[in-house]
């Protein structure tokens, strides 16, 4: 069996050459497949996931011969650290290979929202011209609240400040003297602050108990009619039926969702948004694009291959 098993997908060239060199098993779909993915991990030293795959106590028990973990990612919430601590098997993310990606998905969508002029492909179809209906906001001069404060969210300033937009941003981790605050020009603000201050919301948080929902139905309150809100960080981070409701009231100008307490989204789990205005779903790609794809694939295939005293690729 092999010693290095890659249960998602990542970049096709770097997977083959691992499977190749390295007699890698390259199976993306063992994460819907969770009894044959612990047999197939049962002798790995090894084990490559991304997103979607639960690294437990149990599956590490299965898993005698496992000394490391990769994740194709930074978020760690489906790992269990402490059963890896445990038992010595080392968890490396892939900080900061995607965070280009995130950055332009989140920048990108606070455009969007903001100029209102998504969803009316259906209309312009059927002989309609809405376009006095379009009439919306530039983002130079509006204010964006960066909830998280980190490597992402710094990316996401950096942008922010270039195209005319003034950035509050909200981290009790980032100490006040950190230089990114004055480098970026970011004003340190509080959570209620940056609620009700911004024009646009987007979240870079990891999912903690601290940050769970922390973008509720009190927090939505706060937010101008006009406001915006993204997340692309984890699911759970705001609550999806609390955004639905201020939706559907008119309470906030718009949403943009890439990530989902339950995922896959399925069928039952979209019905709170089905007939949502304003709302724009996508399926956790913020972090995906061909270069941020390449990028997490070397980096994590090499923290493996040295790890396992290989020679990491060039």
């Amino acid at each position: 069996m092999a010693d290095i098993v890659i249960t998602e997908f990542m970049d096709a060239g770097i997977a083959e050459r691992m499977v190749r060199e390295h007699g890698a098993l390259y199976d993306p779909t063992l994460v819907d497949r969770p009894d044959d993915m612990l047999h197939e991990a049962s002798q790995a030293k090894a084990l490559i996931v991304r997103n979607r795959s639960r690294v437990t106590a149990e599956l590490l028990d299965a898993c005698p011969n496992l000394a490391v973990v990769g994740r194709l990612g930074v978020g760690l919430e489906r790992i269990d650290l402490e059963a890896c601590a445990a038992r010595n098997v080392s968890v490396f993310p892939a900080r900061g290979a995607n965070a280009v990606a995130v950055a332009e998905y989140a920048i990108s969508s606070v455009m969007m929202l903001r100029r209102r002029c998504f969803q009316v492909g259906d209309a312009m179809l059927a002989g309609e011209w809405p376009r006095e209906q379009l009439n919306g906001c530039e983002v130079a001069g509006s204010s964006l609240g960066i909830l998280g404060f980190g490597d992402i969210g710094r990316h996401v300033a950096r942008r922010a400040t270039a195209i005319g937009m003034t950035v509050l941003a909200c981290d009790p981790y980032v100490h006040p003297d950190h230089p990114s605050w004055r480098e970026l020009r970011a004003e340190r603000v509080s959570f209620a602050d940056l609620m009700s201050r911004s024009d646009a919301i987007t979240a870079h948080v990891p999912l903690t108990d601290e940050t769970r929902n922390i973008i509720d139905a009190a927090a939505l309150v706060q937010m101008a009619s006009h406001a915006v809100v993204v997340n692309s960080s984890r699911g759970g981070v705001v609550d999806e039926a609390a955004l639905a409701d201020a939706l559907r009231e008119g309470r906030i100008g718009g949403a943009a969702l890439d990530v989902f307490t339950e995922e896959p989204l399925s069928a039952a789990g979209a019905v709170k948004f089905q007939g949502v205005p304003n709302l724009v779903l996508t399926p956790h790609i913020a972090g995906v694009t061909q270069e941020a794809n390449i990028w997490t694939s070397v980096m994590i295939v090499n923290a493996i291959l040295e790890t396992l005293g290989r020679a990491p690729f060039e």
